[in-house]
């Protein structure tokens, strides 16, 4: 690990420093994830935004410390280590699990005062819309893993190695528990702009729930379906990449 990732602190992962870039995009991993997985888009992005990702305890340099299994205590513990980087116009994004956390982050920054410039809501419903029959996160251990195995989200040298993976079904259940007990507030919509962005074969997102996103901000709202499942960003990672570099430079 380098220095500049370890310099950020626990929850915050800087993999290339971009101090010059008018805009930093903050990401967040999906159910299972960690910070590494958007070192691509760091890499990608940088030097046009600062790009950094949140690491959830639990997993990683953090597995020795309680996974947090609750969207609104993750909120509130991770919009606290982000208000030092809300010196420029920042951007979130989300994918899964992540774009819950990202929404319920948006929502305690702009109650402090800072409005993103957008919020990014990858592979994930709108937070209105829940489904009362998920409870993937009480099943048995190889139900999990199936059932991780079936999103493909998860390294595949760790789905390889069946010790590795058994070390980190306590986080994945967590997140697991975490996204499905999550069930939202109603309150006023975020202030800032939305980008929806979906598999258009993800079993996890159908139309109606993607749309139900437009609720959720008094801003514009808008909609890209991507060929492929629920992690189709993996697929189609440049243009994902790159309507991210647009938006966020655009709205500057």
């Amino acid at each position: 690990m380098t220095e500049a990732t370890t310099a950020a602190g626990a929850w915050v992962r800087r993999f290339h420093p971009a101090e010059d870039a008018a805009a930093r995009l903050v990401c967040f991993p999906h159910a299972g994830g960690s910070a590494s997985y958007y070192f691509p888009v760091s890499r990608a992005l940088s030097p046009r935004l600062d790009v950094v990702a949140v690491q959830y305890p639990g997993r990683q340099d953090r597995r020795h410390e309680p996974c947090v299994d609750d969207v609104r205590r993750l909120a509130d513990l991770a919009a606290a280590e982000l208000r030092p980087w809300c010196d420029r116009p920042l951007a979130l994004f989300g994918h899964s699990l992540g774009t819950t956390l990202a929404f319920e982050v948006a929502l305690r920054l702009e109650a402090d005062g800072t409005k993103p410039l957008v919020l990014f809501a990858s592979g994930r419903r709108a937070p209105s819309r829940h489904r009362e029959n998920e409870r993937v996160h009480l099943a048995d251990d190889e139900r999990l893993i199936s059932t991780i195995k079936r999103m493909s989200g998860t390294d595949a040298a760790v789905l390889a190695d069946d010790e590795l993976l058994r070390t980190v079904l306590p986080a994945i259940r967590a997140d697991y528990k975490a996204a499905e007990t999550y069930r939202h507030h109603p309150g006023p919509p975020l202030a800032c702009p939305l980008v929806v962005l979906n598999g258009d074969q993800d079993p996890e997102v159908t139309a109606e729930e993607a749309e139900a996103w437009t609720d959720h901000t008094s801003a514009d709202c808008t909609f890209h379906w991507f060929p492929g499942g629920h992690f189709y960003l993996n697929d189609h990672a440049p243009e994902v990449i790159a309507l991210i570099r647009d938006e966020v430079l655009n709205r500057l």
